[in-house]
């Protein structure tokens, strides 16, 4: 079972901070360091203010040796196809073969409108997803010395070299969401791994039945796909600690002990495992306190530890 640190910028960080939970987390044996990519904080001012998922991820590639490295999840609006095939094979190559691309169609409208991005109706936008999906699968499944051509919807391409190619053949794609039938479909065509963030059991079991089916129906093994779960994180030895580092974040005990991955490290162990009954082998643990590096290492210790047996 793959433990991995999945943490949200834009509420506030510097370059600085992501790089010391990133070594942390080497450090104490996750598997991976995520971060989101947001351009607009949510509920809070942001400050110092948003940092650029990929050029984030560029830095990290070359001042960590381990850890994978990803978006959780980048959206399809941001950056045109071919941009960002070629962004993340070159992270990709920077990180000797580290990186892994979440993506998916984009939905916070108010970060469009903040940063002079098009936010197309819902429709539209999972359109751009799926010919986002099928450009940069092409011009990374390209051989080389062939070119890669393709006429989609919105985006199309003529005649392209399709380099460079990234180290990985390819970087594992993650897609995710509630969606009822373009998500699952999406999924089994081009996902390594369906990713469900912030669902209560009842919930990803329906999904990920989803992706199962969908997976059948395309002629896919579904034992292919890796199923995983996002889910907040809180920690503490005891109640006091527990109850401090929620207070920090800005949440009640009681509601993370039902909806996230919290409590004491026998609590979450037990709340990781209803998930796994359900066929999640990975977690992303959103880490919202980016100071509390003792946070980890107690996962890391005591968490990970029983998983591990």
């Amino acid at each position: 079972m793959d433990l991995r640190i999945f943490t949200e910028p834009q509420q506030g960080a510097t370059y600085d901070d992501l790089l010391r939970v990133a070594r942390a987390a080497e450090d104490f044996g996750y598997d991976a360091f995520f971060r989101s990519d947001h351009y607009l904080a949510m509920n809070v001012d942001g400050s110092p203010g948003p940092t650029d998922a990929w050029i984030t991820l560029a830095g990290l590639a070359r001042e960590t040796s381990t850890i994978r490295l990803g978006t959780l999840v980048t959206s399809a609006t941001f950056r045109y196809p071919g941009p960002l095939a070629i962004s993340v094979a070159q992270v990709d190559a920077m990180s000797s073969g580290r990186v892994e691309l979440g993506l998916g169609a984009g939905w916070y409208a108010e970060e469009h409108a903040a940063n002079a991005i098009p936010f197309p109706p819902v429709g539209e936008r999972f359109d751009r997803f799926e010919d986002t999906l099928a450009i940069v699968t092409g011009m990374w499944g390209t051989p080389e010395g062939e070119s890669f051509s393709y006429e989609g919807r919105h985006f199309s391409v003529t005649d392209s070299p399709a380099l460079p190619k990234p180290v990985q053949s390819p970087p594992p794609i993650i897609i995710g969401g509630m969606g009822k039938k373009r998500t699952p479909e999406l999924a089994a065509r081009y996902a390594h791994e369906f990713n469900l963030p912030f669902a209560d059991t009842d919930s990803a079991a329906t999904q990920f039945e989803r992706v199962r089916s969908a997976c059948a129906d395309s002629g896919r093994d579904a034992d292919s796909m890796i199923f995983s779960n996002a889910l907040v994180l809180c920690c503490g030895r005891d109640d006091a600690e527990l109850a401090r580092r929620a207070g920090v974040i800005g949440r009640e005990v009681d509601e993370l002990r039902a909806n996230g991955a919290a409590g004491t490290p026998a609590e979450i162990v037990d709340k990781l495992g209803t998930y796994a009954e359900l066929g999640a082998t990975r977690f992303y643990l959103q880490t919202l306190d980016l100071t509390d590096i003792d946070h980890l290492e107690l996962v890391a210790s005591e968490v990970m530890r029983q998983l591990s047996r």
